[in-house]
């Protein structure tokens, strides 16, 4: 590998790493439309209260929070491939974990399944600094933005997967689980390909960075932060009810497949040309817009049960997190120095995916336990976007109004 400083000037080397991380996001990452599909209706047939029916999903986020710092030091220390291999381990052990307690019927063991497999998702999640790491000032948002378009394929993967193999075997939902070991396995050889440096160890002398106090206390990183977390645990929030309340309302579980489908299609269709949108229009006005969108979508649903209103819905939730977790990955990444990339996005990482926990939690408790039916949950879960949209919206304006020399 080449020494950071000797990196082409014409991106050459990072283009070539962005083509591996977006196979990786249409392989790898078909297991985690895959496993919000099914995850919540398997905890369903397997929990014996329904308020805990998305406690799997659940488990795979906390574990993805959990995970956050040590997957992102082993990244700072040994390099990116060794990371993203660590992920793919433990998102074939998740599989199998999850496989076996499908077969003994047991909660627990299902649960600590989709626990191990919140690994998975925390390594997966740091395929968008990857591609920001050999990138020029110029490129970055681009290389973040085509690396999340990669979930493209993914979304049109993982929810066909399941349709095939839901119910492909005896015991329902196995076949999935199945699909998830062997995506892990066969996809984890992309990484092979990888061309990424580990950043430099800090010599003796020279400066070794901010502390994560003194990161987290810069305004530009605060509110990145903000935006990032309220982004993806809202759409969260939504997403992890929807299977539940489109079966509870009578449609069939491949109607559910087919609306997280439009809604992961709508995750990442926008990638193609937010980064183009960010150099253009500037990162605080795309964040802005993801946020608006996000209330549009929490205002649609609102609205009714009708097949439009869920396909809508979930469409608008997809493009809102778009713009707002990209534009926020972008102001992040530019706001730190290698030295400092570790710590700062395990940081990031941790929080992010802390208040996705959160949210996922509650998803299960606001859809089943907060009204009589599951149109009033799904009332309840959409409702509870409103306070969180204004803490990111009120972040945002706050920084609008400092000064460019503030920010730091």
């Amino acid at each position: 590998m080449t020494d950071a400083a000797t990196q082409p000037h014409d991106d050459t080397r990072a283009k070539r790493n962005v083509v591996i991380l977006v196979l990786a996001q249409a392989i790898l990452g078909a297991q985690m439309p895959m496993i919000f599909t099914i995850g919540g209706l398997a905890g369903q047939s397997l929990a014996t209260n329904a308020c805990f029916a998305t406690l799997p999903i659940s488990l795979i986020v906390l574990g993805s929070m959990l995970a956050a710092t040590p997957v992102s030091g082993i990244m700072q220390k040994f390099g990116r491939r060794t990371g993203f291999f660590v992920g793919a381990g433990f998102g074939a052990l998740g599989g199998v974990v999850g496989a076996y307690g499908l077969y003994q019927a047991s909660f627990p063991i299902f649960l600590a399944g989709s626990l191990l497999t919140g690994v998975y998702m925390s390594a997966h999640g740091f395929y968008r600094f990857a591609a920001a790491d050999t990138a020029s000032d110029s490129f970055r948002p681009k290389a973040i933005s085509y690396v999340m378009a990669g979930g493209l394929a993914s979304a049109i993967i993982g929810p066909q997967i399941v349709k095939v193999t839901a119910d492909a075997m005896v015991i329902p939902f196995m076949g999935t689980y199945m699909a998830v070991i062997l995506t892990n396995v066969l996809g984890s050889a992309l990484f092979l390909f990888l061309d990424i440096p580990k950043p430099p160890v800090p010599k003796e002398g020279e400066p070794k960075g901010r502390t994560r106090k003194e990161l987290i206390a810069t305004p530009i990183i605060a509110v990145s932060v903000i935006c990032a977390m309220v982004s993806y645990a809202l759409m969260n929030l939504v997403m992890t009810s929807t299977p539940l309340a489109v079966v509870g309302c009578g449609f069939e579980t491949g109607t559910a497949a087919d609306i997280v489908s439009a809604h992961v299609l709508a995750m990442y269709i926008p990638s193609f040309f937010t980064g183009h949108l960010i150099a253009r229009f500037g990162v605080k006005t795309i964040v802005a817009t993801g946020l608006v969108i996000l209330a549009g979508a929490g205002a649609v649903a609102l609205q009714g049960v009708a097949l439009e209103n869920f396909y809508i819905a979930l469409i608008l939730l997809g493009i809102g997190w778009n713009f707002g977790f990209i534009g926020a990955t972008t102001m992040l990444a530019a706001s730190h120095a290698p030295e400092e990339r570790g710590r700062m996005q395990g940081m990031n990482d941790l929080i992010v995916f802390g208040g996705v926990t959160v949210a996922s939690l509650a998803s299960g408790g606001l859809m089943n336990c907060s009204g009589g039916d599951a149109m009033a949950g799904w009332a309840s879960v959409n409702l509870a976007m409103a306070p969180f949209l204004m803490l990111a919206g009120g972040a945002l304006i706050w920084m609008w109004f400092r000064r460019e020399d503030e920010y730091v």
